[in-house]
């Protein structure tokens, strides 16, 4: 019987170009967990499976997306990404890739995740990246919005920023960090949790939003949380601006997770910090 490997890799892609992460059994939709394994399947010459370390929606994107598969192929590292990135669209592309211990996994391995959103607070709405920032033509106050960010640190019952559809065993998660930056019109919103919650971090946004235009006091964040209730929050925020940005793993599987995406941020906050 032959030897079976796993493998980690780190994968990019435009949400805007399919139907959510997570393949369909019963639709045509274009997913990015079909388009990888399919482009996996033909490098490695029989069928792969590929687990990813948290699943995204439609129209949401990832720089540092982290998924592994099992394959009785041996291929350099070089040689699995060009194959692999070959057969893929052109919307989603490996990054980096190596050989792991076989009790790595990519969901239940993760100690933490990390997402961005993205506003363009222009008056007017942008031609370029139009999928992949959210266009917010209000003024915002992002010292507002952090003001209302703070009550979400540490760990809570994040019930009212859950969705209906959630099939997480408990809505008790802890976040580690959440900023809110500015530079000009463009907004940024990091969190970094234990785990997210379904529409979690676009259901955050929701209540963000009010606050930085002014309407709701950043102190309504933390009734909304008291609440537990999904009734108690604002809307659920457009999925364009949303980001999954990195994980973070024990030290011993050597997965990379710096420095975070989108990457034309990175030279702004690297002048920034």
């Amino acid at each position: 019987m032959s030897e079976v490997y796993r493998y980690a890799a780190i994968v990019e892609y435009n949400g805007a170009c399919f139907h959510g992460w997570q393949k369909q059994k019963h639709h045509n939709e274009p997913t990015v967990q079909a388009a990888l394994e399919a482009a996996i399947s033909k490098v490695a010459n029989h069928p792969v499976e590929v687990a990813c370390a948290g699943r995204t929606d439609a129209g949401v994107h990832a720089t540092r997306q982290v998924i592994h598969f099992d394959s009785t192929s041996k291929r350099t590292d070089y040689g699995w990404i060009m194959g692999i990135n070959t057969n893929t669209p052109p919307a989603v592309s490996v990054q980096w890739l190596q050989q792991v211990d076989g009790d790595f996994h990519a969901r239940f391995k993760a100690r933490a995740r990390c997402y961005r959103y993205l506003i363009n607070n222009s008056k007017y709405r942008q031609a370029l990246q139009h999928d992949q920032m959210t266009w917010w033509r209000y003024p915002l106050d992002a010292e507002r919005m952090q003001q209302a960010a703070n009550h979400l640190l540490g760990e809570h019952d994040f019930t009212s920023f859950r969705a209906k559809d959630c099939q997480a065993k408990t809505p008790v998660k802890t976040m580690h960090r959440i900023e809110v930056r500015q530079w000009g019109d463009l907004i940024m919103v990091e969190l970094e949790a234990s785990a997210f919650l379904y529409h979690m971090v676009r259901n955050i946004m929701g209540v963000l939003i009010p606050v930085g235009e002014g309407h709701k006091e950043p102190d309504w964040m933390k009734d909304v949380l008291d609440a537990r209730s999904r009734l108690a929050a604002g809307v659920t925020a457009p999925g364009d601006g949303l980001h999954f940005v990195g994980v973070r793993y024990p030290e011993q599987f050597e997965i990379p997770s710096q420095p975070f995406g989108p990457l034309i941020l990175e030279p702004a906050l690297s002048l920034t910090r």
